[in-house]
């Protein structure tokens, strides 16, 4: 079982995907727990990816299609992703 705890600003860390039939136990800021399994989190994982990549002007692999620029780059990609209690039922 993975356990992850939700900051004040209502994110939570997650850099890469889960196995899916893993079990994820999200406890949220007002001190309530949810348990989903780990295709659930991927999917709100995958959103949030799609979403930053639309506003980043990325691609779907995440490369930018912006004209080069002279210094150097930052690496593309979200490592907090946003949840809400309620949401193994979405």
């Amino acid at each position: 079982m993975i356990t992850l705890h939700q900051d004040a600003d209502g994110f939570i860390r997650m850099n890469r995907h889960f196995p899916t039939k893993t079990p994820v136990s999200i406890i949220f800021s007002d001190g309530s727990q949810e348990s989903f399994v780990g295709e659930q989190v991927n999917a709100v994982y995958d959103q949030a990816q799609a979403e930053y990549r639309a506003e980043n002007r990325l691609d779907a692999k995440g490369f930018s299609r912006r004209p080069a620029k002279t210094v150097q780059p930052m690496k593309d990609g979200i490592t907090f992703v946003k949840v809400r209690p309620g949401l193994a039922e979405a």
